[in-house]
């Protein structure tokens, strides 16, 4: 899942960036109102983590131009302020959710998952491909019917090629969509993950569904073998 946090606070942005990661997100950082709103215009994210108080576009001036646009992606809000008038304008403007600071972090994750499950009816409740299943509302993955254990990054991964099903994905595909925004390390790490998968999403099964196509990246198969 993609996040955009819009936060002029460069610690706290860099703590919640950690944050999420450690949680399987994947986290695109901007510190000014007109960066944070260019981001939210033309990237794909799937929750937008807005400061109403910003240098250059104000946190309301962003959530108003964003729904004028078009553009739905669910909205939480971080304040200082906690006034009743706050907090009607910024769902009056649009926001789908609002938040306190300082905030507790696994508030946070919850507020942003239960946004995930709200605000993307596009996107299939349940991710099926053959017997293997995937449900993004509540972090879990099965195969046959038995809960398979998976860590953030594994979960993120296998997320993100089952969305792609039968489609062949390089290896900057998933480390563009998977990895943070400010990775620079070897491409090769994706190779790695897809062995930990392996072990746990097809051998026990005797399944070969994570397919390497030489010289391209890797699939998902649509049909099991």
């Amino acid at each position: 899942m993609r996040v955009l946090v819009v936060e002029d606070e460069v610690r706290l942005a860099e703590m919640v960036r950690r944050g999420l990661v450690a949680e399987g997100f994947v986290v695109e950082i901007a510190h000014d109102g007109d960066d944070g709103f260019h981001a939210a215009v033309t990237g794909d994210f799937d929750v937008v983590v807005l400061d109403i108080m910003l240098p250059g576009k104000h946190g309301y001036s962003i959530v108003r131009d964003l729904r004028a646009q078009g553009v739905w992606t669910p909205i939480l809000m971080l304040s200082a302020k906690d006034g009743e008038y706050d907090l009607a304008d910024a769902f009056d403007l649009g926001a789908d959710d609002y938040l306190v600071k300082p905030f507790s972090f696994v508030v946070l994750v919850a507020r942003i998952r239960a946004l995930v499950r709200r605000g993307a009816p596009e996107r299939p409740t349940v991710l099926s491909v053959g017997d293997l299943e995937l449900d993004p509302a509540r972090h879990r993955v099965t195969r046959q019917g038995s809960e398979l254990a998976l860590t953030p990054r594994e979960y993120s991964v296998l997320e993100f090629l089952m969305r792609k099903s039968g489609v062949v994905v390089t290896k900057s595909e998933i480390v563009r969509s998977v990895w943070d925004a400010n990775y620079d390390g070897d491409e090769n790490i994706v190779e790695v993950y897809i062995g930990y998968l392996r072990k746990k999403v097809d051998q026990p099964f005797g399944l070969r569904s994570i397919e390497t196509v030489r010289g391209v990246g890797y699939r998902l198969a649509s049909t099991l073998s």
